[in-house]
């Protein structure tokens, strides 16, 4: 079942130019990770707010958004249910973002991914010193 945006997902040319950009809008920027390379999760304050991911550019990819991730009570379930329902989602698995995701293509060919509430711990983890 998803029960909110998890995540949006924008491609940059200058990840730190950015991270302080948002910063200056009034993100909290939570950790880096090595997502994609080297990649910030920022967001605003306030319960249950969407997070910001911002990372390079990466092979074929093109600088803007990137895709909008879900928020799934339990990932296993929602693919269960979307795999029974005949939507083309990709099996869960862990990510190095400290979750497990899984993705699939709307009828026009945007990317969705969905990720697992919980979060888990990144090996390696720069987390943001609140």
């Amino acid at each position: 079942m998803i029960v909110g945006i998890d995540h949006i997902e924008i491609i940059v040319r200058d990840v730190e130019e950015y991270v302080a950009f948002y910063e200056k809008m009034g993100f909290k920027l939570l950790r880096w990770t090595d997502h994609h390379g080297r990649s910030a999760e920022l967001q605003l304050p306030g319960d249950n707010q969407p997070i910001i991911e911002i990372h390079t550019v990466v092979g074929e990819e093109n600088p803007g958004i990137n895709h909008i991730s879900y928020r799934c009570q339990d990932i296993d379930s929602t693919y269960d249910d979307f795999k029974a329902k005949g939507l083309p989602m990709t099996k869960p698995k862990a990510s190095d973002t400290g979750r497990k995701n899984a993705h699939m293509r709307d009828p026009d060919g945007w990317r969705l991914q969905f990720s697992d509430t919980v979060r888990g711990e990144i090996p390696g983890n720069q987390e943001v010193a609140s």
